[in-house]
């Protein structure tokens, strides 16, 4: 054990004595005469006392006070301290362990007794220094393991994210719209979302749900990678049997997302798949593929929904020019564009002027890549 000494508080000498003498083989002895000289000792040698030995009844400070102002600065948990007294009596014992004892001697002093107790504590608190020691190793390697891990997995979802990103920028292209869509409505999904999570609590959203279903919004559209040309490209309105076509990109995208699920984490895979499937559900259930009704639809697929139909609005397509963003907002509001509920809509009018200014923004950056000679695909 690196401690090897014992010290000795008792204000009488024959006292000392006698436990000098008990254990002067085994060790370095440091005595004490009041509470007072033996703070002055801790002070220089706490880092090698085993153990202390004091004594109850003493001149200026007594054994309690002593033992107080030692535990002010937490060394009975370090160092133990058995109490001396000549008090056999059992409230004696309770009050020495209360007060942060780790055993107790009586007096007269029985030595082998004495160095029993005195050496079952060195040793039990040489054990759990060790094994907190242990502990405390053991736990700085699992955190730095964690960290290492936390790492890998943030590295691993940025580039998964930008692997999906990348699928569904392809997906908008072929589409003929640019990687600002995508942008578009990541950034309107985040908005709304960050409103509906002020004003309506009941969604229980919260900072990392709503990244997440930001995030996920992009994989909207995936499944129209799908549908031939001729339909996704065609200006004119389509038929019923192109129109059913069409509205199997939200099956088909599911089918997708499920091909997708080594590079997602379960969350994001769940979330992808729901919006996916019901961004063109409709609250009034005049929507597609499963005709969801009301609350029926999850808010991820609400947000998103909106955040389409909004960009499909301020935006050029291959059947229509893109409406002005005030004209967009009197569609929506007047249900020209699906029904949408009142919850959602309020948050549209509330984060209306923060929509137009991304709209305008987006839209300066992509006449800025194209007038630069760029083709207007973002890196996702």
């Amino acid at each position: 054990m690196a401690n090897q000494s014992i010290l000795i508080v008792d204000d009488t000498e024959i006292n000392r004595g006698i436990l000098n003498e008990i254990f002067k083989d085994n060790y370095e002895v440091l005595e004490a005469e009041n509470g007072r000289k033996a703070l002055e000792v801790i002070a220089t040698k706490r880092d090698q006392i085993a153990a202390i030995l004091l004594d109850i009844v003493m001149p200026e400070m007594d054994g309690y006070r002593l033992l107080e102002e030692l535990s002010k600065h937490k060394i009975p948990t370090v160092i133990p301290v058995l109490m001396i007294t000549a008090d056999g009596s059992s409230d004696a014992e309770r009050k020495c362990y209360e007060s942060g004892a780790a055993d107790v001697i009586h007096k007269p002093f029985d030595a082998v007794v004495v160095k029993h107790r005195v050496q079952r504590a060195v040793e039990l608190y040489h054990s759990r220094s060790e094994l907190e020691r242990k502990v405390t190793d053991q736990t700085r390697v699992l955190k730095k393991q964690f960290m290492v891990l936390k790492k890998q997995e943030e590295r691993l979802r940025e580039t998964n994210s930008r692997i999906i990103d990348t699928i569904c920028t392809i997906v908008e292209f072929r589409n003929l719209e640019s990687g600002y869509h995508l942008k578009r409505i990541k950034g309107f999904v985040q908005i709304l979302a960050n409103t509906a999570m002020r004003n309506y609590p009941e969604y229980g959203l919260t900072p990392h749900r709503i990244e997440v279903i930001t995030n996920a919004s992009a994989m909207h559209d995936i499944g129209k990678i799908t549908v031939p040309d001729a339909i996704l490209l065609k200006p004119g309105r389509l038929t019923t049997d192109e129109f059913d076509i069409m509205k199997s990109h939200t099956t088909r995208g599911c089918e997708i997302v499920k091909m997708l699920a080594d590079l997602q984490d379960k969350e994001y895979l769940e979330v992808s798949y729901d919006i996916c499937r019901h961004h063109h559900e409709k609250y009034d259930g005049n929507g597609y593929p499963d005709g969801l009704k009301g609350e029926e639809i999850s808010i991820a697929a609400q947000l998103t929904s909106l955040a389409d139909v909004y960009d499909a609005l301020v935006s050029d397509r291959v059947y229509k020019s893109a409406f002005s963003p005030s004209k967009a907002y009197e569609m929506i509001k007047n249900g020209e564009s699906g029904i949408f509920s009142t919850k959602m809509l309020a948050c549209f009018d509330i984060a209306r002027h923060e929509m137009e200014a991304m709209v305008a923004r987006t839209k300066a950056e992509e006449e800025a890549a194209m007038a630069a000679g760029g083709s207007g695909m973002l890196s996702q």
